[in-house]
This record gives structure tokens, sequence and C-alpha cells, in this order.
């Protein structure tokens, strides 16, 4: 049995964590299967856009303690290692994703949703690093993405203290952009990744490679990728039928993504 399953909706590829018996808590399995997916994810000509989230009342509640109590510093970094080679993956990835937070992001899970390029959250959802508070640091990229998200010193203060967050504290720091009730969540998820999907695929791809380079460099290298993105974009049959609507006043009935 796979711990992360993959439904095809249109062009929306919906990746659900599966171990609600457990909260869908992160162990060795639950992260290999999410690779495995990943790997599906990208490889489907058919999804434009990835939608993650959990089964459940939880989005991903963390990393498995029950594995993690008896580690060794050795065992604990190879651990460590495979999350973050995992939620790089993810990152990464070429098509969009969106984490739709529909309980418990904690730890490990909130990581998990970090990794993601757009999250929205449900009200009853709650975020927060308390790996402190287990003798830990965050491992999974937590110290490296939430600062970068949040800003310093509420990345400090959620990591430091160890405490969680409710969706409306999560949303007011700029850690998820939408919060809405439990039963519309997976709707307005669905929206928003229908809404990319319909625009230019190479557009939208090379717009989210020039996002995340940009962010981990210097502005002068940033916009220097842009540039190459923007000029890419010029030798595509998408950029050419769209601007020859617009001028023509005319209304692009949908893409080719070529």
């Amino acid at each position: 049995m796979s711990f992360v399953t993959l439904e095809k909706k249109g062009a929306v590829g919906v990746i659900t964590m599966n171990r609600p018996e457990a909260l869908n808590a992160l162990n060795d399995q639950v992260l290999r299967d999410l690779s495995a997916v990943l790997d599906q994810v990208e490889a489907d000509g058919e999804i434009l856009v990835a939608v993650l989230t959990g089964a459940g009342r939880s989005f991903v509640a963390g990393a498995d303690i029950g594995q993690m109590a008896t580690l060794t510093a050795a065992e604990a970094k190879a651990f460590g290692v495979l999350g973050n080679q995992v939620f790089l993956k993810l990152e990464n990835l070429t098509k969009p994703t969106i984490a739709a937070v529909n309980g418990f992001a904690l730890g490990g899970g909130c990581e998990l949703a970090m990794s993601c390029d757009i999250r929205i959250a449900s009200e009853k959802a709650k975020f927060g690093q308390p790996e402190t508070g287990l003798g830990i640091t965050p491992g999974f990229g937590g110290t490296q993405r939430l600062p970068r998200l949040v800003g310093t010193a509420n990345a400090m203060e959620m990591i430091l203290t160890a405490r969680n967050i409710s969706a409306a504290r999560a949303l007011e720091i700029g850690l998820v952009t939408h919060v809405c009730p439990p039963e519309e969540l997976m709707d307005k998820a669905l929206e928003l990744a229908n809404a990319i999907a319909a625009n230019a695929q190479i557009a939208v791809r090379q717009s989210k490679a020039a996002i995340r380079r940009g962010l981990q460099t210097d502005i002068a290298t940033g916009t220097a990728y842009e540039s190459e993105a923007f000029a890419l974009c010029f030798a595509t049959e998408d950029q050419k039928d769209a601007m020859a609507a617009f001028v023509k006043k005319e209304k692009l009935a949908s893409f080719k993504n070529r």
C-alpha cells in the first residue's frame, strides 16, 4: 500500500498524504512514496498543476516521532537528508504546486507545505515548528524556507518558541494566501489550479523557474534569468497566438502549450 496517492482531475493532479491513522506523519516509507508520486506528476504530460493535501483531519502532523526517538546522530542526518531531497524535488517540479492545508501542518508538515509554490488553508489548519520543544532543530528545511516566506523575526518566533499558529495568523504573516471554511478548501485549491492551467504553460513554468532561481541569488543574476525566460517565450506559438489575438481585440480560446 502506498501512503501517498495521486488522482487526476482534468489538468490537475491531486496528491494526498494518506496515512490518516498516524495523522499522515512522515517516515522513511512515506517520503519514498511521495518521491515516487512526484516523479509520476513530472512525467505525466496531462498534469499541468498539482494540489497536495492530507487525508483525514491532518495535512501532515510532522515527522514520525516514533521512528525518530531512537535515531543515532548519523541515522538522524540520513533521515534529514532524505526529507530534504524529497522536499527539494517538490519545490523544483517544473509544474506549479498548491498546498491545500486541511488540518495540522506541524514540523515536517509545515516544511512540506512550504515546499509548495502556493499555500491555502482551512480555517481549522494549524501551523508550527515544534522541534525545539523536542530537543531538536527543524530538519526538512524549516530554518531555511520559513524566514524566506515570513521574515526572520516571525520565523525566529515560531521556531524558537515551538508554538503553533492559527490559519488566520498564517495568513497575516504571509505563510498562506487564502483561508476558507473546511468544506470549501478543495474547491478553492482546484479553482486556483485550473486558473493556472488555463494559461500558457511554457510561460507558467518559465515564470516559476525564474522566481525560484532568483530567490537564491542577487537581483542582477535573477533579472538575467528572467531575461532568458522572457526571450524563450517569444519562440513559442502561444506568444504569437496570444499577442496576435490581443492586437485584434479577440479572445484566444485556448493555448497550445508549445
